[in-house]
């Protein structure tokens, strides 16, 4: 595989992880107060889902330069 291709999977894998950490602090957020003790640790997995996209993102932009 390319570097390209690999670069492209990997935006794609983290790209779709930060979508299901959004939809789990969502869905968390409607069931209100039932499993409010969850917040922090699913606020963190979501924070951290789109800080590893960020990160991708820019070596990508990186890499094309």
């Amino acid at each position: 595989m390319t570097d390209a291709v690999e670069l492209k999977a990997r935006l794609k894998k983290l790209n779709a992880q930060a979508t299901q950490a959004k939809m789990d602090l969502h869905d968390l957020s409607e069931e209100l107060p039932t499993n409010w003790e969850q917040i922090l640790t699913v606020a963190q997995r979501c924070h951290d889902a789109h800080a590893a996209l960020m990160e991708a993102r820019k070596a990508a932009a990186a890499a094309c330069a």
